[in-house]
């Protein structure tokens, strides 16, 4: 089920433009979930739709949203999907957090292909 909840997310958010996709395995390095998705948006409404979509795909799927942050300001939106959390950044915002390097010991999949 996961796998099929990450590869829903991951389409989810290429349907919408989201740039720099990355999937981060999180297995046995963290207790929030399995996987992390980070991925960033040239505007507020484009990361706000990212989000938007990405929700949409997983209630249409049967997955459960256990949280969202920060839709509003949409500097950072967090989709926690369960095992999956979806980082959703503005593209000014990514640079800055930098969560790629802040949890570089997770290995990096590729899911564009799966």
């Amino acid at each position: 089920m996961t796998s099929t909840l990450l590869q829903a997310a991951y389409k989810a958010i290429d349907d919408k433009h989201g740039e720099d996709i990355v999937v981060l395995n999180m297995r046995g390095i963290s207790l929030l979930a399995d996987y992390f998705i980070i991925a960033h948006g040239n505007s507020d409404r484009q990361v706000q739709a990212i989000a938007r979509e990405l929700q949409e795909v997983a209630v249409k799927e049967g997955h459960e949203i256990r949280r969202v942050e920060g839709f509003d300001g949409a500097r950072w939106i967090l989709v926690d999907l369960g095992d999956v959390v979806a980082h959703i950044f503005h593209k000014d915002e990514r640079a800055y957090y930098n969560l790629e390097r802040l949890w570089g010991d997770a290995p990096q999949l590729d899911v564009s292909e799966a």
